[in-house]
């Protein structure tokens, strides 16, 4: 299973009763079915994974698997508990999901020591129908995954790759001379995509596609095509939108930015707030340099 492109981090819209809006996340992913992006992950942490319940997010994968069309898909399926992730990630293949991206554990982060994280993810990935990719994420987690225990993964037959999402440029190219060709990295920052590639990454799942999928993906053709000037320059504007939009206004901010361009995004679940007034003038303001606004089809 190669995984290469881009990828958005799929956010999940609610109803006006705050409820999981299924037929908004059917529209949004039909409309990223007309864009070049590779496919998606569905309840990842854009998707604001750790405050859905189980039921919902059952019904979620249901909706972007049947939606989907021609695109890979990817379920994050990361628990506390390693029998809850392997529950979540064989629900995952029962549904037709082509991999499992799979977070670190992180509440008893003290006692997670690297022998921890490597049984866990090699009992997973025993126990897993589909393939497995990692998932580190510690600006969230406070748990990274080092280079040398990532080579160590590597080795399993069904640890197939990463998803870094440290940013952290250095770390990423550890990860990728540590651990054999065939081994897949992506990362998860918008910021570091370009030289990211440029040492030997696969492609990106990011935030920043769920309303911008079309620069996102056109920063990855460039780079294949080996257009760099452009893609340099692309990758800057990249940063910019990407601090602003992901970086300092996180979630409620992607949600605000899709609904400037035609997608539904609307707010996040409490205990995440909506922007205020000045938050969503900035944005407008640097959504307006980029894209033009969109009536919502």
């Amino acid at each position: 299973m190669i995984f290469s492109g881009v990828f958005a981090a799929l956010t999940t819209p609610y109803a006006h009763d705050g409820s999981v809006s299924l037929s908004d996340l059917k529209h949004n992913v039909q409309r990223y079915n007309q864009t070049d992006l590779a496919g998606y992950v569905a309840v990842g942490s854009t998707g604001e994974s750790v405050l859905l319940s189980r039921a919902e997010v059952d019904g979620i994968l249901i909706t972007v698997k049947e939606a989907a069309k021609g695109k890979k898909i990817l379920a994050g399926t990361g628990a506390e508990s390693t029998a809850e992730t392997i529950a979540r990630t064989k629900r995952a293949a029962e549904l037709g999901y082509d991999a499992a991206l799979v977070k670190t554990p992180y509440y008893y982060k003290t006692a997670y020591k690297p022998e921890v994280l490597l049984a866990h993810y090699r009992r997973v990935a025993d126990e897993s129908p589909i393939p497995v990719m990692l998932y580190s994420i510690p600006q969230f987690t406070g748990i990274a995954l080092a280079a040398a225990d990532v080579a160590m993964l590597s080795e399993h037959p069904n640890i197939i790759g990463i998803k870094d999402s440290s940013g952290n440029v250095q770390g990423v190219a550890e990860t990728i001379a540590a651990t054999p060709g065939k081994f897949q990295v992506l990362v998860g920052s918008a910021a570091s995509v370009y030289p990211s590639l440029a040492i030997g990454a696969r492609g990106a799942i990011l935030a920043l596609a769920c309303a911008l999928p079309e620069k996102c993906v056109a920063l990855f053709e460039l780079f294949q095509q080996g257009h760099h000037e452009k893609a340099r320059e692309l990758q800057a504007i990249l940063v910019r939108a990407s601090k602003l939009m992901v970086s300092e206004l996180s979630i409620a901010g992607v949600k605000y930015a899709m609904d400037q361009r035609g997608y539904s995004g609307g707010i996040p679940r409490p205990p995440l707030l909506p922007l205020h007034h000045e938050q969503k003038k900035r944005l407008t303001e640097l959504l307006a340099t980029l894209e033009p606004a969109t009536v919502r089809a």
